[in-house]
């Protein structure tokens, strides 16, 4: 058993017994950050942000809303929005935060690859990060059911029938996902669970080991530089704040993460007052009518380009296209064979690779938002190649890349 002594305060006592002092050096005053980064890099903290804010709102929504089928619709688009004081204003923060985390997942994500954060030694950082990414895409997903309305019925319908694996017909699955043939009450209560209970918890596990995964290789740098980051601390603590190349966590760099953290939010609130109905599909302000299937099906955009890798092809092609989309990004730090962790503008042929992923992805965004006709068909289609094209030959143009 360790060794206590009588405390001579609270801060002493607490420390004891749980080394709060240990562990605010490892998290915070001792965990070093690069000086050279830009606002970039405080990408990590908005998600945070936003996460928290998507917490307590869905928490004072979850007060009066009704998981029912009969009910669901109306206690979101009547009793929150008109009978509940300042229920609009709740559930305008929680839909534009629910979109706007995307944007800035994605910002995160191509900052990341962009940088080479991926790289030898942090690979668990990426792959914590997409762990992370999947648990938002499935928040997302659930939170969308919930509405009860057109679009979140028939997504929904759309989405669970994936599960049937085309010439599989695995149709058991599917229902038994859905716990009934079509998306009804046993589906609602499940999406319900899943969105207040299990993916919260999951996605605070992942954002803990997300964390934890940067502290022993530390956050790359704008510049690829390799940091001895044990000599340039110590440099730190000497006094010599100028010559080191790294401040700490707390205060030195939280205090730049608040500033644009704080330019975020006036962005943030500037969208929830004057242009919350981007993040608002109107056919979802119609209530869910199995009968009555939408014109034009499609999901929120965060999740277009990945639906428009699937509607070029056949069912059963289409598939094994989608499932690529959903994994092929875990596979980048082992895909990529360059030995160099440096910006992708100094990358030869990656930098080139790096663009046309970016703008593909883009115009398969864009493609997904309109119907799959004429022309819009075929640079779906092309773009949709276009991904999985730039994914196979990623290997063969970073093993000959040069050392920089």
């Amino acid at each position: 058993m360790a060794h206590f002594t009588k405390a001579t305060s609270l801060h002493d006592w607490l420390n004891q017994r749980l080394a709060v002092d240990t562990l605010r050096r490892v998290l915070a005053t001792e965990y070093w950050i690069p000086k050279n980064i830009n606002f970039l890099w405080a990408m990590g903290m908005v998600l945070a942000i936003t996460f928290g804010i998507l917490l307590i709102s869905g928490i004072f929504l979850l007060m009066y809303y009704q998981p029912n089928v009969d009910l669901a619709f109306d206690s979101v688009n009547y009793t929150i929005m008109q009978e509940v004081g300042y229920g609009w204003l709740w559930r305008h923060v929680h839909g534009v935060a629910a979109s706007v985390v995307f944007l800035i997942i994605y910002i995160h994500m191509f900052t990341g690859i962009y940088y080479g954060s991926y790289k030898k030694g942090r690979e668990m950082i990426w792959l914590s990060g997409m762990l992370l990414f999947v648990a938002f895409s499935a928040e997302a997903f659930s939170g969308y059911m919930l509405p009860w309305g057109q679009m979140s019925y028939w997504a929904g319908m759309v989405i669970t029938n994936l599960f049937a694996g085309g010439s599989l017909h695995a149709d058991g699955l599917v229902e038994w996902i859905r716990g009934d043939y079509v998306p009804a009450q046993a589906f609602l209560n499940r999406f319900f669970m899943l969105h207040v209970l299990l993916i919260p918890l999951a996605i605070l596990g992942l954002i803990g080991l997300h964390f934890g995964a940067l502290r022993i290789p530390h956050v790359n740098n704008q510049d690829g530089e390799e940091l001895d980051f044990e000599a340039e601390a110590a440099k730190y603590k000497s006094g010599d704040k100028k010559g080191s190349k790294v401040i700490a966590f707390v205060n030195d760099f939280m205090s730049k993460d608040m500033m644009v953290v704080g330019i975020y939010l006036i962005f943030f609130f500037y969208l929830v007052f004057y242009h919350y109905d981007f993040a608002m599909d109107p056919v979802n302000f119609d209530p869910a009518d199995g009968l009555k299937t939408p014109a034009h099906i499609y999901p929120e955009w965060y999740f277009l380009w990945s639906y428009e890798i699937l509607r070029p092809f056949s069912t059963d092609v289409g598939l094994i296209a989608f499932a690529f989309a959903q994994v092929i990004f875990f596979a980048l730090p082992f895909l990529d064979r360059s030995p160099n962790a440096v910006p992708a503008s100094r990358r030869g042929l990656f930098k080139y690779w790096f663009w046309a992923m970016l703008i593909d992805m883009i115009i398969l965004t864009a493609m997904g938002k309109v119907p799959p006709e004429g022309l819009f068909s075929t640079i779906g289609l092309y773009a949709a190649l276009t991904f999985i094209g730039l994914w196979i030959a990623l290997p063969f143009i970073t093993k000959f890349e040069k050392k920089v």
